[in-house]
C-alpha cells in the first residue's frame, strides 16, 4: 500500500461479527496487515455504525471503556479489553472543523468504544497504543449529510489522524441468520457489492448518495442504513479523485459483504467551510 506523502488514506471497514475479535479470518488478517503497512497515525477517528445520534457526536473520554454491545456470544469475547487511550483533543478539533462547515456537533465525555470500533482496531493496533475518538452516525439525516461530515473532517488526514468508517458493505441480518451454514454468495448481495465497487472506482458520488434508487436491491442489502453510512464519511474525507483500493472482498454466510476499502487522497485536503450536499443530489 502506498500513500501520498504526509497524508493518510481514509478507510471503510466492514467489521463483521464480534467473533472476528477472537476468530480473525481473512478480514482480521487484512486489518492486521493494514496496520503494519500504514504509517502509524498520531490518533484515530472512527465512525461506528453502532452509535446513532440525532446530531454529530464524538467521544471525548480520555480513558474510554471497552463496550461489549452484543449478546449470545462465547464468554471469552466479553473478557476482551481494548484499553486504547482516548483522543479528546482530536474530538475538539473535529467539532471545530464541523462547526466551521456549518454543522452543529458535540462531545460525549463518558462513552467508550463499541465493537464496531475495537474489533477491527484490536487487529490493526494490537498494542492499543494509538489514541481513539469515536464518531456517531445520524441515520435520519441520510447519505449526503455523511459525505459532508467527511468533507469537513478531511483536514485531519493531513494532521496524522486516521479516519475510519466501520460498518458493512451489505447488512441484512435476517438473511445472514438464514444462511449461516452456506458458503455461496446470495446473488443480490454480490450484485450490490459489485455495484458499490464500480461506483467507488468511478468516483460517482452522485450515484452513491442515491444508492437506494440506483443500486440493485438496495433495500434488501441495507434494510436499515446505519451500517452503510460510515462509508460516506470515509469517502467524503478522502476528497474528489481519490484512488480506490479494495483491501477485503467476500461475503459471510452469503449475505454480509465484508468488502473493505482504502481511499487514497490525490492531494492535500481543502478546508471548505459551508459546503452543502446540493452538488451530490444533482
Amino acid at each position: 500500500m502506498t500513500t501520498a506523502a504526509g497524508r493518510l488514506p481514509t478507510l471503510f471497514l466492514s467489521h463483521g461479527s464480534p467473533m472476528h475479535a477472537i476468530q480473525p479470518g481473512e478480514a482480521g488478517r487484512a486489518w492486521a496487515a493494514l496496520g503494519r503497512a500504514l504509517p502509524k497515525p498520531r490518533a484515530i477517528l472512527i465512525a461506528s455504525a453502532h452509535w446513532e445520534t440525532a446530531v454529530p457526536m464524538l467521544t471525548g473520554n480520555p480513558k474510554p471503556q471497552t463496550i461489549h454491545d452484543f449478546g449470545g456470544f462465547p464468554a471469552p469475547l466479553y473478557e476482551i479489553q481494548y484499553p486504547a487511550p482516548g483522543a479528546p483533543q482530536v474530538a475538539e478539533r473535529a467539532v471545530g472543523l464541523l462547526k466551521a462547515a456549518g454543522i452543529t456537533a458535540g462531545i460525549d465525555g463518558c462513552r467508550g468504544l463499541d465493537h464496531g470500533a475495537w474489533v477491527p482496531l484490536r487487529h490493526m493496533y494490537p498494542d492499543a497504543d494509538v489514541p481513539v475518538a469515536q464518531f456517531a452516525v445520524q441515520p435520519e439525516r441520510g447519505t449526503a449529510h455523511h459525505v459532508e461530515l467527511g468533507r469537513a473532517l478531511a483536514p485531519l488526514a493531513d494532521e496524522g489522524v486516521l479516519i475510519i468508517g466501520s460498518g458493512h458493505a451489505t447488512h441484512n441480518l435476517r438473511d445472514w441468520m438464514a444462511n449461516r451454514r452456506q458458503a455461496h454468495a446470495l446473488p443480490y448481495a454480490q450484485a450490490f457489492a459489485d455495484w458499490l465497487r464500480d461506483r467507488l472506482e468511478a468516483g460517482d458520488t452522485a450515484a452513491l448518495v442515491r444508492y437506494r434508487d440506483r443500486a440493485p436491491e438496495a433495500s434488501r442489502a441495507h434494510p436499515t442504513e446505519e451500517h452503510f453510512l460510515p462509508l460516506f464519511i470515509a469517502w467524503g474525507a478522502a476528497g474528489e479523485g481519490a484512488r480506490v483500493e479494495r483491501i477485503v472482498a467476500g461475503l459471510e454466510a452469503g449475505a454480509l459483504a465484508m468488502d473493505s476499502y482504502a481511499f487514497h487522497p490525490r492531494s492535500p485536503a481543502p478546508n471548505r467551510p459551508g459546503a452543502t450536499s446540493e452538488a451530490y443530489a444533482r
